[in-house]
């Protein structure tokens, strides 16, 4: 009967840790560019000496994300920009870089142009804009800015744009996306993005409803397997006694 325990008791704690995925997926419906966690169940054998090969434990596993693009809406902005099929933009992350959809750029008091307070890189490193009266982001993310007391555009920096499938990604302690194995990825010059637009989160309400009821439903059934084994544990215990 123990074994079954160590089965609903963890299946239970997957459940309750699943459902926070969902909510935070949820939670973050209209954040730009956010990327679905997904999450995994997975059996783990109990380790704990002899007697324990047949206990095994239900674990869950949320370092995936979700490659599926979102919605893009035209926002007429500037510094707006949308990813043009699969890519990413690059930021600066800590003493390296990371990796997002989200293409609602801003600029800082030093001119530098980031997204979320994280300087984004461009082919010389984080790209810093001279003061301008117009600026415009070609389709390749090369930025052109019109100087003040100057009639021409003139090319500043180029985005770096990266491109890798969603099974070698993961997410960083700040939400950022990075690589699984830690490594940089380069610039793929196959990536584009639409100046002006403005993706939004692949997060679909609908199926994230829908799976916190399934692991609603879930948790009941592993509260019944935990139920049933505690009897059949009592029951044991007083056949031992009588």
């Amino acid at each position: 009967m123990d074994a079954l325990i160590y089965t609903a008791m963890s299946g239970a704690e997957r459940a309750l840790h699943a459902q926070q995925v969902h909510a935070n997926n949820l939670a973050n419906l209209d954040t730009p560019g956010f990327r679905a966690n997904m999450e995994l169940a997975t059996s783990q054998a109990v380790k704990g000496g002899y007697g324990y090969d047949a206990r095994h434990l239900g674990a869950l596993q949320a370092n995936a994300i979700s490659g599926r693009e979102g919605a893009v809406r035209q926002t007429g902005r500037d510094l707006d920009v949308a990813l043009a099929g699969p890519g990413y933009l690059t930021v600066q992350w800590q003493d390296g870089e990371a990796y997002t959809r989200s293409g609602s750029m801003a600029i800082d008091a030093d001119g530098a142009l980031t997204v979320s307070g994280h300087p984004v890189l461009g082919e010389g490193g984080p790209i810093v804009l001279p003061p301008y009266t117009a600026l415009s982001i070609g389709a390749d993310g090369t930025i052109s800015v019109q100087i003040d007391g100057q009639t021409q555009m003139q090319v500043i920096d180029k985005l770096k744009l990266v491109r890798a499938d969603a099974a070698d990604l993961t997410k960083n302690e700040a939400g950022l996306i990075v690589s699984r194995t830690g490594d940089e990825l380069p610039a793929d010059d196959t990536v584009g993005v639409r100046g002006g637009f403005l993706e939004g989160s692949n997060v679909s309400a609908v199926e994230e409803m829908v799976a916190t009821m399934s692991l609603t439903r879930d948790f009941e059934v592993q509260m019944k397997l935990y139920k049933a084994a505690d009897g059949m544990a009592e029951a044991g215990n007083r056949l031992i006694r009588e």
